[in-house]
Parts: C-alpha cells; sequence; structure tokens
C-alpha cells in the first residue's frame, strides 16, 4: 500500500512523467504473478483491475457493483459538484448530450469543422517553414468546442479562454495540496477566472435568449438555460458554468493528444504518410473547389482512422479510470470491500501481447474487418460510462488528418523526443516539426 495516506501516488504519477505510464502496472502484475492487485493511489486504498477480463467486469456492472468515481482535485475545481457529487454532476450533464452528439446532430458539424480546420491551418500554419505541432493541435480542437457549445468563433475570443484552460486540466488529476506553484494550485486560480468569464457569457446569452437574438438550439449553452429537469428546476448558472467547463475539457484535450501524435507517428512513419495521403488526396480530387467536406467524406476515411486506432492504442488520451464499489464483491478470487475504488487501465491491454500481437510495433492493419477482441481496446472507455463524443472526436481528428496531409509533409526536429503523461500524454518538448508545402 506504500507510504501513509500518499500511498504510492507519487510512484503512479512519476511513472507517467517519465513517459511509462505502463510500467506502474506492468511491474506489480510481474511482482503479484495477478492480474488484480492492490495499492493506494490519491489517498484510496484502490483495487487496480487489469486485462480484458477485467475491463469487462467493470464496464458491465456500472451501476449494479461499481459507480464512477473521481479524486478529491476534481470535486475541488468543480466546486458546484461539493453539493451534490461530481457523480450525480456527470450524470445531469450526460442526460444534455444525446441531443447534441447524436449522429444527426453530428452530419451538420462536419462543414463548419472543416472550415474551422482551414481557418485554422491558414493563419498558423501557411507559409511557416517551423511550427509547434501540439499547441497548434490544442488550439484547433479548442476552438470546435467552443463553437459546438458556446457558438464562439473568433479566433481572439477562443485565445483568451484557452491559456487558462490549459492550467486548469493539468491539476484535474494530481495531489490535491493547494501551495503556490503546484499544478493543483494553478488549477483552482484558473478554473477561478474561467469560471467568472462563462458567467458573463451566460449572463449576455440570457438576455440574447429573451430578446430573440439566440436560439435554443443553437448549441447547448442555450439548451442547458432553456431545459428544466423533471422536478421543473433549472440549473443555476454557476452550475451550468461548472458543466462547460467539463464540455470544454472533454471536449478537446484528449483529441488534441491524438491529433499530436498522428503528426509524431506520420513523421517517423513514411509509408503509413503515404497511404493516407492516398486515400485523403483521393476524397480532395472528388470534391468541387471550395467545397467543404461531408458525412460520406468521412466514412470514406477508413485508412486515416485505422491509422488513428493504433496510434490511440500506444498512446491513450485516457490512461484509466475509477470507480467506486458500492457493494462488497468477489472478483478474480479476491474480495473487494465497499467503499475501496478500483481503476482500470488501457495500457493493461492496449501493450500487452496476448491482446494484440507484437504490441510494440505499429500497425493500422489490426483494425482491419472485426478489429481487436471486445474490451481490449479500450481508449473511449466500455458501458454506460464509455465517452459520449466519441464520434464527435472522430470527426475532428479526421477532418483535421485530412487537411494536414493534402497540405503538407512534415519531419520532427527532435528525433527522440520524449512521451510524458500528466495526466494526458504529451510530447516533452511540444512537438517541434519542420514543414514541406506540396
Amino acid at each position: 500500500m506504500g507510504f501513509p495516506i500518499i500511498g504510492e501516488s507519487l510512484e503512479f504519477l512519476s511513472t507517467g512523467r517519465k513517459g511509462y505510464p505502463e510500467k506502474f502496472i506492468f511491474d506489480r502484475i510481474a511482482k503479484y504473478s495477478s492480474q488484480v492487485f492492490k495499492t493506494c493511489i490519491l489517498g484510496q486504498p484502490t483495487t487496480v483491475v487489469c486485462g480484458a477480463a477485467g475491463n469487462k467486469f467493470l464496464f458491465s456492472n456500472e451501476n449494479k457493483l461499481v459507480t464512477s468515481w473521481w479524486p478529491d482535485s476534481v470535486n475541488k475545481i468543480f466546486p458546484s459538484s461539493t453539493q451534490t457529487s461530481s457523480i450525480e454532476e456527470s450524470k445531469k450533464l450526460r442526460k444534455f448530450l444525446p441531443n447534441f452528439l447524436k449522429p444527426e446532430a453530428l452530419q451538420r458539424y462536419v462543414g463548419m469543422m472543416d472550415t474551422i480546420a482551414q481557418r485554422h491551418i491558414e493563419a498558423s500554419w501557411e507559409g511557416k517553414q517551423q511550427v509547434t505541432a501540439f499547441p497548434l493541435a490544442k488550439m484547433y480542437t479548442f476552438w470546435i468546442a467552443c463553437k459546438v457549445f458556446l457558438s464562439i468563433d473568433d479566433p481572439k475570443d477562443v485565445a483568451k479562454l484557452a491559456h487558462p484552460f490549459n492550467n486548469l486540466a493539468y491539476g484535474i488529476i494530481s495531489i490535491p495540496i493547494d501551495l503556490p506553484g503546484t499544478s493543483f494550485n494553478r488549477s483552482i486560480k484558473a478554473s477561478k477566472w474561467v469560471r467568472k468569464e462563462l458567467l458573463s457569457i451566460i449572463k449576455k446569452r440570457k438576455v440574447d435568449l429573451v430578446e430573440n437574438r439566440a436560439l435554443l438550439t443553437q448549441d447547448i449553452l442555450s439548451y442547458m438555460l432553456l431545459t428544466a429537469d423533471e422536478d421543473g428546476q433549472y440549473m443555476k448558472e454557476t452550475d451550468i458554468a461548472d458543466k462547460i467547463i467539463g464540455l470544454l475539457i472533454g471536449g478537446h484535450d484528449t483529441a488534441s493528444a491524438v491529433i499530436a501524435f498522428i503528426v509524431k507517428y506520420l513523421a517517423e512513419l513514411p509509408h503509413i504518410y503515404q497511404e493516407v495521403l492516398k486515400e485523403q488526396m483521393d476524397i480532395a480530387k472528388s470534391k468541387r473547389p471550395k467545397e467543404l467536406l461531408n458525412w460520406n467524406d468521412i466514412q470514406r476515411m477508413k485508412y486515416s482512422w485505422n491509422v488513428a486506432c493504433e496510434v490511440m492504442r500506444l498512446a491513450p488520451p485516457l490512461q484509466g479510470a475509477f470507480r467506486e464499489a458500492i457493494h462488497d464483491f468477489n472478483f478474480a478470487g479476491f474480495h473487494i470491500p465497499k467503499g475501496w475504488k478500483l481503476y482500470w487501465s488501457a495500457n493493461s491491454t492496449h501493450r500487452n501481447p496476448e491482446c494484440f500481437l507484437d504490441p510494440e510495433t505499429f500497425d493500422p492493419t489490426r483494425f482491419e474487418g472485426i478489429g481487436p477482441e471486445p474490451y481490449t481496446f479500450v481508449p473511449f472507455g466500455g458501458g454506460p460510462r464509455m465517452c459520449p463524443g466519441k464520434e464527435y472526436a472522430r470527426l475532428e481528428i479526421l477532418v483535421f488528418m485530412h487537411n494536414l496531409v493534402k497540405r503538407f509533409r512534415w519531419e520532427k526536429l527532435i528525433p527522440d523526443e520524449k512521451i510524458i503523461v500528466d495526466p494526458l500524454p504529451y510530447p516533452a518538448k511540444q512537438l517541434p516539426i519542420h514543414l514541406f508545402h506540396h
């Protein structure tokens, strides 16, 4: 169980910061000769459940034996969850999302995403010999999230919110010590600033709705303001601000990490880049000048999506997630007491040779046909808690790949740049690249 109170948290977090988050898991699987082991993470006694069987058990027992759980750091960064809990607030949010993230709704986003991708690349990539890919990927996905959730698409307004959001996101999974200089402290400060900005946006939107300058259907902010729950209650402005913060983090942070790693792997693997280029140029040649991408074009990007999936296998944007036992139960011969936390790890299957042959090799063909075995490929989680933005992420990732590869090829400026996982994976030096225009 490690040290008192902090347990093995420092090693759990530091292996990620050194670029090997799977080491914490695989060292203990080897030490205990078991796919299930106990530890203490972020101040909580925790059972780590590994492998496809463990994933299946947790995902299929959601709200029966386990429920989602977030560390204290999350409740402190999102104050509205302290009145109820982050679990209750998350359930409320998930009721709103289907209207905006179902396929019919997503179809109308494709052209908008294509327009933003073109504007972003023209402003930040065109005419440059060198760029730093990771912050640019974040700017692109954050711009789209601001447009979809808040109808903000002026680059100046997007940039004003973007920097504090980065500070906020980095402190979410951290040891909750609120001292100057800690990522948790920076996150708390950033969340207060962002909340204040969002409250002024919310107040303005209320006026616009009353004066018919905004529509109920235009974005999720209008929908939250005008939709009552089953008791006829409308959400408070502070609650809406917290929900929007959660959406903006979920809606851009993970996708930008995936895009950055796609850029990394396409630079390292020219034969994969050529296949992606061929697929995307076939689509580009079928379009009229200035015609935007549409839903059917996205469905044709099969190889490109297999590449993105292989990137998510090797660099999962979500390393894993916590659950809490709501009853005593037994699993794999072990007794798990009520109240204990459980943690599932994407790397426990993604880099496991029993699940993926030769797991360190980059091979997009793994995803052809029926693809990997169930519960082995879990970048979006699984079960009722599977990421509701999976299809949204697919669209913005593929739209970006299309716009980038048809304009450029590129090379890494730091060939052996390290990867850091804290809590999301990112390139240690932000992935500087040299651009070559076609």
